[in-house]
């Protein structure tokens, strides 16, 4: 029997590799929870301010506007917001002893190195008035790449301390304020299809017979929830304005008409012709 010598020289090697590998991740394992923990008091300005820019966000007249309406916020409704953009610096746990931050406080910390710029350490008592739902929308519709590329990072900052203090007067909110085009033509695209199943559900099937309602009430639970809960439920939870909803409702009449009276015309056609 011939053995391969090859392996035997291959397998020191195989095994230093693993260790080497073992090493690596031990030690990015240990590395972590302190980088987590990096404190650094001396980034901090000596006199007290809402906004701390190390990344320069924000222009001068930006930071200062901004500064005495956070503190005016405050003043009016016990709320502290505070504003912290970063780059290659941070200073960490440090700006917790320094803004005193408690369960009425939320930070807003803009971040330009990841995919989404905008992070938010929160209080127990903001969580009571917005649940994490609220958090991740408000997240990722403001400081998602797109946004920041048309609009910049000092609105992407400016629009979620917008969107927090109109929440925060009202009492609390479920939803992020505002309804984005995007968004709007997600509900409109929605109620329109289910206009349509409705349109073809109801098409009569019978000799004399007007509306198939049995059919329409059968297909009810998905015409309803594309229109009522993707076309409808988004537009009342974030604003107020009456046209999206009137073209919503629109666009399903229109959509189930058309869909209804589609096999009658098709019908028609040869006949006439």
């Amino acid at each position: 029997m011939q053995i391969d010598t090859n392996m035997y020289h291959r397998f020191p090697q195989r095994v230093l590799r693993l260790l080497a590998a073992l090493c690596l991740a031990f030690s990015a394992w240990a590395i972590a929870p302190s980088a987590w923990a990096f404190d650094n008091p001396q980034l901090l300005p000596s006199t007290q301010t809402p906004i701390i820019d190390l990344a320069k966000s924000l222009n001068d007249v930006q930071e200062r506007e901004l500064a005495q309406d956070l503190e005016k916020f405050e003043a009016e409704t016990g709320w502290k917001l505070r504003v912290l953009t970063q780059f290659d610096t941070t200073p960490g746990r440090a700006v917790k002893d320094y803004w005193q931050l408690d369960d009425k406080s939320i930070l807003l910390v803009a971040d330009t190195r990841g995919g989404n710029i905008l992070n938010f350490n929160v209080g127990d008592a903001a969580y009571k008035l917005m649940p994490r739902t609220f958090w991740i929308e408000l997240q990722t519709r403001f400081g998602n790449l797109y946004f920041v590329r048309e609009n910049g990072e000092d609105q992407a900052i400016v629009s979620a301390i917008e969107s927090l203090k109109t929440c925060l007067r009202q009492g609390g909110c479920r939803v992020v304020p505002g309804l984005p085009r995007e968004q709007w033509i997600l509900t409109l695209v929605t109620s329109i299809l289910g206009g349509i199943i409705l349109g073809f559900a109801a098409h009569p099937r019978k000799e004399g017979q007007i509306v198939a309602w049995q059919w329409a009430l059968i297909f009810s639970p998905l015409w309803g929830i594309l229109f009522i809960s993707f076309g409808i439920g988004p537009v009342v939870s974030r604003t107020a304005d009456w046209l999206p909803l009137v073209r919503n409702v629109s666009g399903f009449l229109i959509g189930a008409l058309v869909a209804f009276l589609s096999p009658a015309l098709a019908k028609s056609s040869p006949s006439e012709t």
